[in-house]
């Protein structure tokens, strides 16, 4: 089996999200690795959750950090081949250093940025990765969406479910999808519901 279309997951916590993603060959597995944050995972956490998956890549999820801070989180997790950032300046400093580069950016930043920077962007090798404080797509978020999407390679992390993945995907020339791993109810157990709909509604037939 394998998926329709490039999938990354963020937030991952547990070794039962990352072993079910794995087994349904997602592309990118994504984890905090910004001490603050919630869901900060580290080192030991990571490894401990990555030797037990294969044949996808790791993302490092940033949201405030710099990038001497970046750089330096990073010497802790050397399997990190990819690098997500709520900003863009680190990204365009780290362009051309081996990394697969994810910007996360909301909605309503995606309706102002000018054609010209988003194809620059793209030139650089940077995935956008679209996301909003709402659940639902309008037609205006739509035509925002679909508008950068001819320009740049476009990850949609809002609107998505079961019953209109395929469709969004093929309207909107997307790249992929991006969903969002879970917490636990206790060690082994994950309620997978919703996640498992998505990814069963994009896989297809080897």
């Amino acid at each position: 089996m394998a998926l329709s279309t490039f999938v990354k997951i963020s937030g991952i916590t547990n070794l039962s999200d990352a072993r079910y993603c794995a087994g349904m060959y997602v592309d990118l597995l994504g984890f905090s690795l910004e001490r603050e944050s919630d869901i900060f995972i580290t080192p030991a956490q990571f490894n401990e959750i990555t030797g037990w998956v294969s044949g996808l890549e790791f993302v490092g999820e940033f949201v405030t950090y710099k990038l001497p801070e970046v750089q330096e989180t990073l010497v802790n997790y050397p399997s990190v081949k990819w690098i997500e950032h709520d900003r863009i300046e680190p990204l365009v400093e780290l362009e051309g250093k081996g990394y697969g580069l994810i910007y996360k950016m909301d909605l309503q930043e995606v309706r102002h940025i000018e054609q010209e920077v988003a194809e620059k962007l793209n030139e650089s090798g940077i995935i956008f990765h679209i996301t909003s404080d709402h659940e639902e797509l309008d037609e205006e978020d739509l035509n925002a969406i679909k508008l950068i999407s001819g320009h740049c390679r476009v990850v949609l992390g809002v609107g998505i479910t079961a019953q209109n993945v395929k469709e969004l995907i093929d309207e909107l020339n997307l790249y992929g999808i991006s969903l969002t791993g879970g917490n636990e109810i206790k060690p082994g157990l994950k309620d997978f519901d919703e996640l498992a709909d998505i990814l069963e509604a994009l896989e297809i037939e080897d």
